[in-house]
């Protein structure tokens, strides 16, 4: 009987935990470069005084699902998709090193390059500043260069190149912020071969429509869970009357 209350009231307590993770994903499945959630339900012994015959369910993030999302021209000179696999180095407002997928820039009011949210692009140097009255080009390999308005292309020059890096899938952690961060707070030297599509946004890699029979499926296991301590409670009752009628 112990087990059975164990095991339904943590499962139900736990998928609605889950179902708050596909809601946040479903959420964001028109975010730009967001990359879904992905949890698991495991089992886990209850360990105290006597033996362990309990068991309790937990609800554990297990990471990310990385799979690139579709590619959206847009024809804007300042958005940039990240080709394959690979991330943009931004700065938090921390000062820290943080990834993302999401390569909607602007020119912000100190003149240095941000994503739309306004945090700052790093560049192989640091910060991009970007020079005012000049029309912007941003190459493949990250390269930007402007061109004062109204002159030739004779007076372009580059003013830097968007850190492009790529670590290892497994060691990234996504923040409270939807930023990733490699394990550690360490930070990820730039690739090279990471490359970028001008004019182009990366979508979100949500499938709605699993989001949305996700949702109906944690829906119905949670009725399922609770009906187990309905019938847990049943039984309870049941075997407390035939105690009594012995007595």
């Amino acid at each position: 009987m112990d087990k059975l209350i164990y095991i339904a009231m943590t499962g139900a307590r736990h998928t609605l935990w889950q179902q708050a993770a596909v809601t946040h994903n479903l959420a964001n499945a028109v975010t730009t470069g967001y990359r879904a959630e992905t949890n698991a339900f495991r089992a886990l012994p209850v360990f105290g005084a006597g033996s362990p015959t309990r068991a309790f369910v937990v609800d554990s993030t297990t990471g990310a699902n990385f799979a690139p999302g579709s590619i959206q021209h847009t024809g804007r000179d300042l958005d940039v998709a990240v080709q394959g696999g690979g991330w943009i180095a931004v700065q938090t407002p921390d000062g820290s090193e943080a990834y993302t997928r999401n390569g909607s820039l602007q020119v912000g009011p100190n003149g240095m390059l941000q994503t739309r949210n306004g945090l700052t692009v790093l560049g192989d140097s640091g910060p991009i500043a970007i020079p005012p009255d000049t029309d912007i080009t941003v190459a493949k390999d990250g390269t930007i260069s402007t061109v004062p308005i109204g002159q030739n292309l004779n007076a372009v020059s580059a003013v830097g190149r968007i850190k492009l890096v790529n670590p290892a899938e497994a060691g990234l952690v996504r923040g409270s912020d939807g930023l990733f961060r490699v394990q550690n707070a360490t930070t990820v030297p730039a690739d090279a071969g990471v490359t970028l599509i001008s004019g182009a946004l990366e979508t979100s890699n949500v499938n709605v429509v699993d989001a949305l029979v996700g949702m109906i499926s944690l829906a119905r296991q949670f009725d399922m869970q609770i009906k187990l301590l309905q019938s847990a409670e049943a039984n309870a009752t049941k075997a407390s009357q035939v105690m009594n009628l012995n007595a």
